[in-house]
């Protein structure tokens, strides 16, 4: 059996964080979650740099979910970065967004997102929302 690939949050809230975790546990998806918190450690866990060199701790992750309002670097510059580096080419991103601007999406899939969510407003809506993903890169319990 091979092992699960791993889901990269990358989420400075941390009421979105816990909101997100319930929403992929509730649907069963269990790919294992790694959390980082800003857009520079995306880009230094993504090139497995400093203290995420070890790739047995910290593997390149089957798809990335990532926050545009970030500290340091801005979502949107993470996303043009991970788009620059052929390595990252087949890497599954979607953006999540407080933002339903069409300034804000455009901007997101010319980049190079494969998804532009806005988070809900409610913790069912986001489970719902999670539940209806059904990507094929995703594993759920069965």
């Amino acid at each position: 059996m091979t092992a699960r690939r791993a889901i990269l949050l990358v989420e400075d809230n941390q009421d979105d964080l816990f909101l997100m975790k319930r929403a992929l546990r509730s649907a069963r998806i269990v790919n294992p979650l790694i959390v980082v918190e800003t857009g520079q450690d995306a880009m230094d866990y993504l090139s497995g740099a400093g203290k995420f060199a070890d790739r047995d701790s910290y593997p390149i992750p089957a798809a990335i979910f990532i926050d545009l309002k970030l500290p340091l670097v801005f979502g949107h510059e993470v996303l043009a970065w991970i788009r620059r580096r052929k390595e990252f080419e087949s890497l599954v991103v979607i953006v999540l967004a407080s933002s339903n601007e069409a300034s804000d999406l455009n901007r997101c899939y010319s980049l190079g997102a494969n998804s532009y969510l806005v988070k809900p407003p409610t913790a069912e809506q986001l489970e719902a929302r999670a539940k209806a993903f059904q990507w094929q890169w995703l594993e759920y319990e069965r």
